[in-house]
């Protein structure tokens, strides 16, 4: 296939050479006249590891060319990549300035074809972009419709710096933002014979995907880091404790825990958290991101309490109490807090919470619970029916497949908030289905 690539920074030279290498033929087009230059020459203008071998070679055998005449590039060329950087305003935002340049020298060139053509945005940007900025801009300079004169999709790179082009050849995943079938079916198929998960889904998924990335990598440093530092406080060798925490793919390293819901409980991880926080302090080692998870946590505890107060409904009915599926364990659960918190706001609270048995709460577990809800006795129901005939507004505390099929009669008025992401599956809740995140 024939190709363009605009902007021959460090991802737009390693995606031109490594397709130019899988038998396309390869224009990469730059504003910047020397970039193009050594580019021909078979130099390359970006560092990195076995780039300059890999561009000698696809130019001296004439699969790769660089030029800066942006009409052309794309008159010769059956898809585009975008892959110009999107820099940080002062405030932090980003700063699409570039990407809407070239936006509109790619869409000026194709008011000149008469071939579909199919638009690659490899430029990290945030959710919304592709609608609100590339799409109106194409269309507008161009005077083409999308869909049918020309097609676009997301595709976010995954390349580091100093693997780049291994990562290209080996990626962890490659994800396809598509605006139709067949705009994503020709992106695709410049994939084949590369072997990773391929995802193809809608624009704003695959642009937040990089950032979701990002972030996670820049927690994962920041983690190490202040274990690292608190290792070093107690004379303690931080890489063998590292070592031993990633040898551990059931939980750590793991997709365990990595589904957005409602907030942590339970009597271990809130208590070792703040052990951890206490003991830096008393080291006088900082932890500011161990501090910010119990913020964070107890802010996902404040947006479902808004949600029931956004509902202005007095009758509140909850399924599950304890802090997760299987547990009758109360102590630190967010649910209880919750209770607790719309009790003082003066509404009347039903519960159900299959795990409980009254015979078998005891100990700590029953002291904590008749200390936190005094009236914990008088709220608690014997069946999910009872708390569905009582409640205006159903709340969903955990997991529970018995939840879904006893929910089925809901009335039209009732409304159900699930915190836990347990029942979207679920059709005929659309309407008066409200999922935290």
């Amino acid at each position: 296939m024939k190709l363009s690539v605009f902007g021959l920074g460090h991802v737009g030279v390693v995606t031109s050479a490594c397709f130019a290498e899988m038998g396309h033929h390869v224009i990469g087009v730059d504003v910047n006249p020397e970039k193009v230059y050594l580019m021909n020459d078979g130099i390359s203008p970006a560092v990195e590891p076995g780039i300059d071998d890999l561009i000698k070679k696809m130019v001296h055998g004439n699969h790769l060319v660089a030029t800066t005449e942006r009409n052309e590039a794309v008159k010769h060329s059956d898809v585009t990549f975008v892959c110009v950087n999107s820099p940080a305003n002062r405030n932090g935002s980003v700063n699409l300035d570039n990407l809407i340049r070239v936006c509109k020298s790619i869409a000026i060139a194709m008011a000149r074809k008469d071939k579909y053509h199919l638009v690659v945005i490899r430029t990290s940007i945030l959710p919304r972009s592709m609608d609100e900025v590339v799409i109106p801009v194409l269309e507008v300079f161009s005077g083409k419709r999308i869909g049918i004169d020309f097609g676009v999709c997301m595709n976010p790179d995954f390349l580091r710096k100093g693997s780049a082009v291994n990562d290209f050849y080996h990626p962890p995943k490659t994800v396809i933002g598509q605006f139709d079938n067949q705009s994503g079916d020709i992106l695709a198929s410049l994939y084949q014979g590369i072997k990773a998960p391929l995802f193809r889904t809608s624009f704003r998924i695959a642009e937040m995907t990089k950032y979701v990335d990002n972030a996670f990598h820049g927690l994962k440093i920041s983690f190490a880091n202040e274990i690292g530092n608190l290792c070093h406080a107690e004379g303690l060798d931080s890489n063998e404790i590292m070592d031993i925490f990633s040898c551990d793919t059931k939980l750590n390293l793991s997709s365990a825990y990595l589904k957005s819901g409602f907030a942590f409980g339970g009597s271990h991880i809130p208590k070792d958290l703040r052990a951890l926080i206490v003991e830096g302090r008393r080291r006088f080692v900082e932890v500011p991101m161990l501090n910010a998870i119990l913020e964070s946590n107890a802010e996902q505890i404040s947006r479902g309490l808004e949600m029931i107060y956004k509902t202005k409904k007095n009758r509140i009915g909850i399924l599950g109490l304890s802090f997760k599926e299987g547990t009758d364990d109360f102590r630190a659960s967010p649910m209880v807090e919750v209770v607790e918190m719309l009790v003082n706001k003066g509404c009347d609270v039903k519960i159900f919470d299959d795990d409980i048995s009254l015979p078998r709460l005891f100990g700590s577990n029953k002291k904590f619970i008749e200390k936190k809800l005094p009236l914990f006795y008088s709220m608690l129901c014997d069946s999910i029916e009872e708390v569905a005939n009582f409640a205006e507004v159903i709340v969903i505390g955990k997991k529970s497949k018995d939840y879904k099929k006893s929910l089925q009669q809901l009335s039209s008025k009732q409304i159900i908030i699930d915190l836990v992401k347990g029942m979207k599956s679920l059709p005929h809740l659309v309407g008066k289905y409200q999922g935290i995140c």
